[in-house]
């Protein structure tokens, strides 16, 4: 098992397969109820996401579940779209956000290592929680993000599901997700410039001085466009912004803070911090 584990194409292959089998598991769950649309979604989201766990324990390894915020709305939109004639709105809120997933699968692609590897935050939980980390590994690392992927593409299901045509703010705040996208594209590529040509504590380039996190930032205007632009379009189902708030928050009150944290052991963070806002629209 080690030696699979450390071969990064068997490792590669491994994490590929584990997708199609939660993506096939999850279509065949939804298929087989017959409850309103969103719930037997969530029902079946989630059925995808116990695969991915299971698999994470037997590679004891939560990474197997990085992909995943990236491979899910754009399968889920795809099988929704399936057999649907779809709007010039429904085009373009397909368009961008499969711009979005293969632009952030490719950099999780790039980015990974082996099945050996796990995210340093997985690890520090693991550190913290002891005995509870199984809890905290499924709830945690796994439903959670899930849950909130899964508010933040309900209202691009929604607009496909009903054929929706949109209007001129509907297709700005798809263009704000498109360009936020973008910007997530050309943070991580300064990011890893960096980290191969390491000048200083922490990456003042590009993006980066000016702002601690320009890729949260990006992800935050990712959902809060594609959710405003149905929104817009239709206002009486304003509540499925509740995916982008949930998304919001997650990145200002859990992602942003451990961050920091880890960056806060390295000299000099004070002054960085001084000098650097979290995400542009706010102060530090």
């Amino acid at each position: 098992m080690n030696n699979l584990k450390q071969n990064r194409t068997v490792s590669f292959v491994i994490v590929t397969l584990v997708y199609i089998l939660a993506a096939v598991i999850g279509i065949l769950v939804y298929r087989e109820l017959s409850l309103d649309w969103w719930l037997s979604l969530l029902i079946a989201d989630t059925a995808a996401t116990v695969v991915t766990f299971i698999f994470s324990l037997i590679f004891n390894n939560a990474s197997v579940y990085d992909p995943y915020w990236s491979v899910q709305p754009p399968v889920i939109l795809c099988a929704f779209a399936v057999g649907k004639e779809l709007t010039g709105f429904g085009i373009l809120l397909l368009f961008v956000v499969s711009f979005w997933a293969i632009r952030l699968t490719a950099n999780w692609a790039y980015t990974f290592g082996d099945l050996t590897h796990q995210d340093w935050r997985y690890t520090m939980l693991k550190e913290k929680t002891g005995a509870f980390y199984p809890v905290i590994n499924f709830v945690g690392i796994h439903m959670v993000p899930t849950l909130v992927v899964y508010g933040c593409i309900l209202p691009g299901v929604y607009a496909i599901r009903e054929g929706m045509s949109g209007n001129a703010l509907s297709t700005l705040f798809l263009t704000v997700s498109f360009c936020a996208a973008i910007m997530q594209g050309v943070a991580d590529i300064q990011m890893h410039r960096f980290r191969r040509h390491r000048d200083t504590a922490f990456n003042r380039h590009g993006l980066w001085a000016y702002s601690r996190h320009p890729n949260y930032l990006g992800e935050i205007l990712m959902w809060w466009g594609v959710g405003l632009s149905v929104a817009y379009a239709s206002p009486s189902v304003w509540y499925l912004l509740s995916g982008a708030f949930a998304n919001t928050l997650l990145f200002i009150c859990v992602s942003i803070p451990m961050a920091d944290r880890r960056q806060s052991k390295k000299e000099g963070f004070a002054e960085y911090k001084k000098q650097t806002r979290v995400l542009l629209p706010f102060k530090k």
